[in-house]
């Protein structure tokens, strides 16, 4: 439970749209996250707003595969 208010209040940006989009994926998704998943989650996290935002808008593509699909789940939320 800690480790999930620690991950929301990490999704607090920013930018309106990244705070609304990855406040959404966490709460549909992040509980079923496996750990590799939540790793490549804690990695985009560390991204500045703006390359983060350009990688879910679908601007850019995600660094390596995990994150790629996990940018693809975040789209869906």
């Amino acid at each position: 439970m800690k480790d999930l208010e620690r991950v929301r209040w990490r999704c607090r940006r920013g930018l309106l749209e990244l705070d609304i989009v990855l406040g959404r994926f966490v709460e549909a998704h992040y509980a079923q996250l496996g750990e590799a998943e939540r790793r490549a989650f804690e990695a985009l996290l560390d991204m500045p707003d703006n390359p983060l935002w350009d990688m879910v808008a679908g601007r850019t593509a995600a660094a390596f595969g995990e994150q790629q699909a996990l940018l693809d789940k975040i789209r869906t939320a």
